[in-house]
């Protein structure tokens, strides 16, 4: 037997099992109801009011305090003798190297195929809501932080659920925070594998085979992709074993050098067709509130964006804070702060990019997908960038490519986390999960297992309805850490006490 009809059996037979399961949570998370003659999906509706009503709670904290921000990302304020194990830039890209990936390349596409132009004006604006919204998953993720003996750091909604409802509600909260720290847990975990890895890899190798002759070509064979899967794992297996230290030294090199790349090209494309920017901008502008041939008119765009907007930034659903947990520092707030920024590079700064990028272009591929022609995201991107530049498509490639790994990557280390907190951190239990993790990057590149990744979306979706009700009950503890740090920064600034009144905060966190 053959390895390609062994996998297609598998492929089958998994498809076969999970397929009822994978459709009925499709039909429950992604729920949508008819508004304005389109669908509204109310995950997107809770995560796009979670962004509003923190943005208003903090006083449009994204716009106030974006200058302080990036003046902690460039270690202004940094502290010695700080807990943790990577500093704030590092945290910033492993975190940003989870979210930045195929949805900003090929998502974006789609966007603004469904949704017209006006599409991004949406997802800008749900992309700047989300900020407020990292801003507080994250605060919360380093305020209630498990610093080991070692020194390694485990954070996340599996631990600021527990402990912030046992200190805001005493037992009960205990109780219940236990119980959704699990299913947290289990949430990530299980996207980390199939959504994070399997998908992840699939995808990236799907887009190698394209440029390289198809099925043909020099690595369309199932051999070729055996090979390329076990290259990948390989990889992943070597950084993932140097734990969040070896994944940010990677990361703080690989996603700026990814992004300058997207970005510069983006901007060569724009630059050559310079006179028709101000068209594009109009046209942005103007289709999203008075948009041409759009299923549902200005509240489709609108929609379109928005769910475009929160499916890649991922704000509210509770994985950034894990990378974000294990920074160096004594003052949650100056993460959150960090971690605002996280949406601006992803949703309002890449996918505005990539946007732009296809409207001054308008390549015929996105003409065709506008009129329902079957058009892929990733073929729209290539095709505008292919108007200027016409070797780019291979440069894409090495991007999707890098974009793929690093959310591998990123993911791993959110897996583990979750896995940790549900078996224990034996070396045992750590070896266990990351020789399974490696198995499934070699899966990726043989299986589609389109089933599992589906099932897979809906439950780390559903980890944003347990994950936004603690961020509503836990608000006014991420208030006070907010006041503590700007209090803290005001004393720096006066010179005295520099370095002090933070001691406090180490009590908020457990050293085991």
């Amino acid at each position: 037997m053959s390895l390609d009809s062994v996998t297609q059996s598998v492929d089958e037979a998994v498809s076969g099992f999970f397929e009822p399961i994978a459709k009925w949570l499709g039909e429950v998370v992604f729920y949508a109801v008819p508004v304005g003659g389109t669908d509204l999906p109310l995950i997107v509706a809770w995560l796009v009011v979670a962004g509003l009503v923190f943005t208003c709670w903090f006083g449009f904290i994204q716009v106030r305090k974006f200058k302080l921000a990036v003046d902690v990302v460039r270690g202004k304020y940094d502290e010695k003798g700080s807990a943790g194990e990577v500093n704030h830039f590092q945290a910033l890209t492993a975190a940003v190297s989870g979210t930045v990936g195929l949805g900003n390349i090929a998502g974006v596409a789609v966007a603004v195929s469904i949704g017209g132009p006006g599409a991004t004006f949406w997802m800008v604006l749900c992309g700047l809501l989300g900020m407020a919204t990292k801003f507080v998953e994250v605060t919360l993720g380093v305020k209630y932080r498990e610093v080991h003996a070692d020194g390694t750091v485990s954070g996340g909604p599996m631990h600021y659920l527990p402990k912030g409802l046992a200190e805001r509600f005493g037992k009960n909260g205990r109780t219940l925070g236990k119980v959704l720290a699990v299913l947290a847990s289990f949430m990530i975990l299980f996207f980390g594998l199939f959504g994070g890895n399997l998908f992840q890899v699939n995808q990236s190798y799907a887009q190698l085979v394209s440029v390289t002759g198809g099925e043909d070509g020099a690595i369309g064979s199932s051999a070729g992709a055996l090979f390329f899967g076990i290259l990948v794992a390989a990889l992943v297996g070597i950084v993932l074993l140097g734990g969040i230290r070896s994944i940010a030294n990677v990361t703080s090199r690989l996603v700026p050098a990814m992004a300058g790349v997207y970005i510069v090209a983006c901007l060569v494309v724009i630059l050559v067709n310079i006179t028709a920017v101000p068209d594009a901008v109009a046209s942005i502008v103007e289709g999203a509130f008075n948009p041409e041939g759009v299923a549902g008119g200005v509240l489709g765009a609108l929609i379109i964006g928005f769910k475009r907007a929160a499916f890649s930034n991922e704000a509210g659903l509770g994985s950034a804070p894990i990378a974000h947990s294990a920074v160096k520092t004594k003052q949650p707030a100056s993460e959150g702060l960090v971690a605002l920024l996280e949406p601006f590079i992803d949703t309002v700064l890449i996918c505005t990019m990539t946007a732009l990028t296809i409207v001054i272009a308008d390549p015929a591929s996105w003409a065709e997908a506008r009129t329902n022609e079957s058009i892929g995201g990733v073929t729209i991107t290539s095709d505008a960038f292919e108007t200027v530049l016409p070797w780019f498509p291979y440069v894409l490639t090495v991007a999707v490519l890098l974009f793929a790994i690093s959310t591998v990557l990123t993911w791993g280390y959110y897996g583990l986390k979750s896995w940790t907190y549900l078996f224990g951190r034996s070396r045992a239990s750590e070896v266990t999960y990351k020789v399974v993790y490696t198995v499934f990057a070699v899966a990726g590149s043989l299986l589609t297992l389109q089933t599992l990744i589906d099932l897979a979306d809906a439950v780390l979706f559903s980890l944003a309805v347990i994950n936004i009700i603690g961020l509503y009950l836990l608000a006014p503890l991420v208030k006070r850490e907010l006041d503590t740090f700007l209090e803290y920064i005001r004393t720096r600034k006066t010179g005295a006490g520099a370095g002090d009144g933070d001691d406090n905060q180490e009590s908020a966190k457990t050293i085991v």
